[in-house]
């Protein structure tokens, strides 16, 4: 998927590996990831409206931080936070922060390892 498809100020649901990411494109064109599902009660994170600095789940207003996954409204538990770019051609790279191996995906072909970045 490429980041221009994610219009600014929302966020979309993309499989990468085995784990559900929503990828938000902020309305200056910056990118951020946390993983999909609200800890809650799974609640769309993809669908929820942004700013600058949060997104707040859809289903019951927990709001996260989108540089670090920490949940900000009542101190509950805190989502996975990941590092997004792109490559050359505009598509999105998203590499968990915790082990640090980007994964390079397309739409419709396996990268190197395997894996595929497809919209939810």
């Amino acid at each position: 998927m490429k980041a221009a498809e994610i219009p600014a100020g929302e966020g979309r649901a993309v499989v990468v590996g085995d784990e559900q990411v929503a990828v938000f494109r902020l309305r200056d064109g910056t990118l951020r990831a946390l993983s999909a599902a609200c800890p809650h009660r799974g609640g769309p994170l993809a669908d929820g409206l942004i700013d600058d600095n949060v997104v707040v789940c859809p289903l019951h207003g927990l709001t996260y931080d989108l540089r670090t996954g920490a949940e900000t409204s009542d101190g509950g538990p805190c989502v996975s936070a990941y590092t997004v770019d792109t490559d050359s051609d505009g598509e999105l790279v998203v590499k968990p922060k915790d082990d640090g191996e980007s994964r390079v995906p397309d739409s419709g072909r396996s990268s190197a390892r395997g894996d595929q970045l497809r919209e939810r």
